[in-house]
């Protein structure tokens, strides 16, 4: 694969990481959870107010309202689009089977971590930046965990820290910034990596220092509209310079 992008880490204290998606393949699997948990309610919908049932698309519909969110905006965002306002319960019930489904799919088959972005992450942390993993999901330590990245990552802030300190959901930057404080560094001197519209919106409203965008949905023009300085198909196209090397951590 040819380099198309150079990163210098000069300026860059920390690179903070988006978990599904950039770090572990679980993007699809979020998206076809959301699919049958949509499906269900809207065919249900439909055979009750003689609508038509418009399924859930697992490109179009995800990556617009939902990818990168938190389940309860997830839902909000998903059904304002097709101008449904559920109830409090069933927007509840539709989270909550939302993660029942996308547990049982990982549970039964594991989670694999994109390569490209494990050796990227190794380099970084070679050339003596810290790192963190963020993600809106509150299963991101097990998900993390299953693909063997886990200490990879000296910082991780997720749904279940969004809720514990209040944090917002992307796209605004709070995940973000949490991070970096807790990384210890100023969001101008910290990168973002993301592949999701929210994600590259909220690493650009926190006004980091650096905003990669992951294409992994053949649309690097709307990553480039949300804000993203670098577009790239894989972490595998980005070339670091800068900063000291030394060793890996036995660990890691």
């Amino acid at each position: 694969m040819t380099l198309t992008a150079v990163v210098n880490l000069d300026g860059i204290t920390a690179v903070i990481f988006d978990t599904d998606g950039v770090i572990t393949d679980t993007a699809r699997v979020h998206a076809a959870a959301w699919k049958r948990v949509f499906d269900a309610f809207l065919r249900e919908r439909a055979a009750r107010t003689g609508e038509p049932f418009r399924p859930f698309d697992t490109r179009e519909d995800y990556l617009r309202h939902v990818d990168g969110r938190s389940r309860a905006d997830g839902v909000t965002g998903f059904l304002g689009s097709r101008n449904i306002v559920p109830d409090p319960d069933t927007a509840a019930d539709l989270a909550a089977g939302k993660d029942a489904a996308f547990l049982a799919v990982i549970r039964e088959h594991g989670v694999a971590a994109f390569p490209s972005t494990v050796a990227f992450v190794r380099e970084v942390r070679r050339r003596g930046v810290r790192t963190a993993a963020v993600s809106a999901s509150r299963n991101c330590a097990e998900v993390l965990r299953a693909a063997g990245v886990a200490e990879l990552f000296d910082v991780r802030v997720d749904g279940v820290a969004a809720a514990r300190l209040g944090l917002a959901g992307k796209p605004d930057p709070a995940l973000f910034l949490q991070a970096a404080r807790e990384l210890g560094a100023a969001p101008g001197e910290a990168a973002v990596v993301e592949d999701s519209l929210a994600g590259v919106l909220a690493g650009r409203r926190g006004r980091f220092g650096l905003v990669i965008g992951i294409d992994r949905h053949g649309r690097p023009e709307d990553l480039r509209a949300a804000g993203a300085d670098l577009v790239v198909a894989d972490p595998a196209e980005l070339r670091l310079d800068g900063r000291r090397r030394e060793p890996l951590a036995p660990d890691l």
